[in-house]
């Protein structure tokens, strides 16, 4: 049994800009399908508008409200929402703030730095703030 607590769990970041703290994946636990890990993105912050050919995503928003682009869709998203990411779907985030956004993201299978391919559309979400 693997059981890891957040606290413990020490931040980086990902290729696509976000701030991420890993709690169950291919660095400290023999997972083998999927990833778990808590991704915090500061008030008018957003990633790199991005995608990965191999992997789904699934974000369950915990604070904080912002936007979410996927395939050119957007959507205004908050806490309890649930959101799916098909594997290969551009996607990108934005949070106006005033607070951190902060969401648990599962990836399957688990999140490769490899796996992660940034647009130099730029980014789509700060330019429309609000649609």
């Amino acid at each position: 049994m693997i059981v890891r607590n957040l606290a413990n769990a020490a931040p980086f970041t990902t290729k696509d800009g976000s701030s991420i703290r890993s709690l169950l994946d291919l660095s400290c636990a023999p997972v083998q399908a999927q990833s778990l890990a808590e991704a915090t993105l500061l008030a008018e912050g957003s990633t790199t508008r991005h995608r990965h050919p191999g992997t789904e995503e699934l974000y369950y928003l915990t604070q904080g409200k912002g936007w979410l682009e996927v395939d050119g869709e957007l959507q205004e998203v908050g806490p309890g929402d649930a959101c799916l990411i098909p594997a290969g779907a551009t996607h990108q985030l934005y949070n106006p703030g005033p607070g951190e956004m902060k969401l648990l993201c599962c990836c399957a299978p688990p999140y490769r730095h490899e796996d992660t391919f940034l647009l130099d559309d730029g980014p789509v979400l700060e330019k429309r703030k609000k649609p």
